[in-house]
């Protein structure tokens, strides 16, 4: 009896999702052929610590190099060539023709299987001008901009105020970089809602960065750009993270389906129209969970886990993809900025009905030297209280808790369940109740109506209505910084002076929320119309940094 000939698994894309297909199925598998080609010179590298390497967090460049050809191959038996670019597949004959960029040879490479990890590419196709454009997504790219920076003072325009481009700014300034920042949109960090991205943006303006709002680049050259606005930057180098489009002229020449994202479309084991064609990957659109439908989410840790996914498939185990979250965190000057789920500006857009509760709990508990403000957005659903998307911001305890909703998130727990969230507690990381479990508490008052509230866009036209806002914080506070057009009557004065208060609706705030909410509950149970203005002064004062 002889035995079945070795699998041959071809692999197109030598990064996150390739790699992790590769590595996953030589552990299953001692015997099959498997042969990586990637365009670039480098595999299994560390994209994301590109712009911390630039910055000089990262001291070693070979520090971002996790793998290599001949590492791969001692340790994997793979067949890893760099420098190779797949140039067509024939999906009816099960070969991929293959062009060595090195000696211009062209061959072709039979498959049993095929996995497209081409990711994604830069959005912008053409360069801007005579200036020198790099994106940061490859080594390559951290070279030549870490080149460009030999003197202090290079005048460099980051185009794109998403995550990658804040991490290009942190670090370009940490250089001695002259940065402006150019975004197309109305505030910095899209995928976040204005007033959660605003103190981002006023602590990138405190670092000494020209940030430029609501613009595009026009035209560059000379040394400097012209703006759609018609003014003009000096530029000696330009950053391009204006986003990425998926990497789909390989599969499209195959005849490969792609789908209405514009990304390779696959079912729920990664598999594409063509037989025995895996994608994985940024290029590869994704089920996304709150939506229910495709989208494209280009996060690494998807990569991974869903070539790793496919190697199981391939060894023959049985697995699925789970719907995506989009869950993403970003660090610039000391302030993270974290979301999982949609934005409230997402589900305006879908239709979708929905509840805001804006929290400003500590990271730790008040009294412990250190503890650091955090501000907390969680959207969901008024039917049936699902969790529809949570924004946080902070300096401290951010990436904590947003691990900790997204994992509430993907096992279907409602909002108010966050509450009841058993988690760990010392004066030095938390609270005895956490910022998580405060989101709870107030998520569940919001939905049964125990304390209305309205929002910071809804303010401004219920004054002009008529109606009446009292400011409860102290004195001293109201003195400090207060909404036009407030009463001040501190909260603790608010029974013995509620016949003070005229009829009609009446708003209440404090700082954060909590004492608005004790004194919407008071003036309820006395018969007073009463709301509390959710998130309170923080929450309206940081949405109007948004129009600085």
């Amino acid at each position: 009896m002889t035995s079945a000939a070795p699998l041959t698994v071809v692999i197109v894309g030598g990064v996150a999702g390739g790699m992790s297909a590769a590595a996953r199925l030589r552990r299953l598998d001692e015997h099959a052929q498997i042969v990586v080609f990637e365009r670039g010179p480098e595999v299994s590298y560390a994209n994301c610590g590109l712009p911390y390497y630039v910055g000089g967090a990262i001291a070693e460049r070979e520090s971002l190099l996790l793998q290599t050809p001949a590492s791969l191959r001692s340790r994997f038996r793979l067949d890893v060539r760099v420098r190779h670019d797949v140039v067509r597949v024939d999906t009816a004959q099960k070969v991929v023709e293959v062009m060595d960029l090195d000696t211009g040879r062209r061959f072709t490479q039979p498959y049993d299987t095929l996995i497209l990890a081409t990711g994604a590419r830069p959005r912008r196709d053409e360069p801007l001008s005579d200036v020198p454009v790099r994106s940061l997504r490859t080594v390559e790219d951290a070279d030549v901009i870490d080149a460009s920076l030999s003197r202090p003072g290079v005048p460099v325009v980051v185009v794109g105020g998403g995550y990658t481009g804040l991490e290009a700014v942190e670090n370009l300034v940490a250089r001695g970089a002259s940065v402006t920042l150019v975004q197309r949109g109305p505030h910095l960090l899209s995928p976040l809602d204005a007033e959660m991205a605003a103190p981002i943006a006023a602590e990138i303006r405190a670092r000494g960065v020209d940030v430029r709002l609501g613009v595009e680049v026009a035209t560059a050259g000379s040394g400097a750009v012209t703006l759609s606005d018609g003014s003009t930057v000096a530029a000696e180098l330009i950053i391009d993270a204006s986003g990425v489009v998926p990497e789909t002229a390989l599969a499209e020449g195959a005849g490969i389906r792609l789908g209405e994202t514009g990304g390779i479309a696959v079912d729920s084991m990664c598999r594409t129209s063509a037989p025995d064609v895996f994608a994985v990957g940024d290029g590869v659109e994704k089920l996304e969970l709150v939506g229910g439908d495709t989208a494209l989410i280009t996060m690494a840790g998807l990569a991974n886990r869903h070539g790793r996914m496919v190697a199981d498939l391939i060894a023959g185990r049985t697995e699925t993809v789970r719907p995506a979250l989009g869950t993403g965190i970003v660090r610039v000057f000391g302030i993270a900025a974290a979301k999982v789920g949609w934005s409230e500006r997402q589900l305006r857009a879908a239709g979708r009905e929905f509840y805001v509760v804006h929290v400003h709990p500590g990271s730790h508990a008040g009294y412990y030297p250190g503890a650091e403000t955090l501000s907390m957005k969680l959207l969901a659903d008024p039917g049936s209280d699902a969790i529809l998307g949570v924004q946080i911001v902070g300096r401290d305890g951010v990436d904590k808790r947003i691990d900790v909703v997204a994992t509430a998130m993907q096992a279907g727990m409602p909002a108010a369940e966050l509450a009841h969230l058993e988690l760990a507690y010392a004066p030095q990381f938390g609270s005895a109740k956490d910022a998580v479990n405060i989101l709870g508490y107030v998520a569940e008052n919001t939905r049964t109506g125990t304390t209305p509230t309205i929002q910071w866009h809804e303010l401004e036209a219920a004054q002009e209505a008529g109606t009446t806002l009292i400011d409860v914080r102290s004195r001293a506070e109201f003195a400090a910084g207060a909404i036009p057009g407030a009463l001040n009557v501190p909260v603790d004065e608010l029974r013995d002076r509620r016949d003070e208060l005229p009829d009609g609706l009446v708003v209440v705030h404090c700082q954060v929320g909590l004492r608005g909410h004790i004194a919407t509950r008071i003036l309820r149970q006395h018969g007073v119309d009463a709301r509390n203005l959710d998130g309170g002064y923080r929450t309206w004062r940081d949405a109007t940094l948004r129009r600085g």
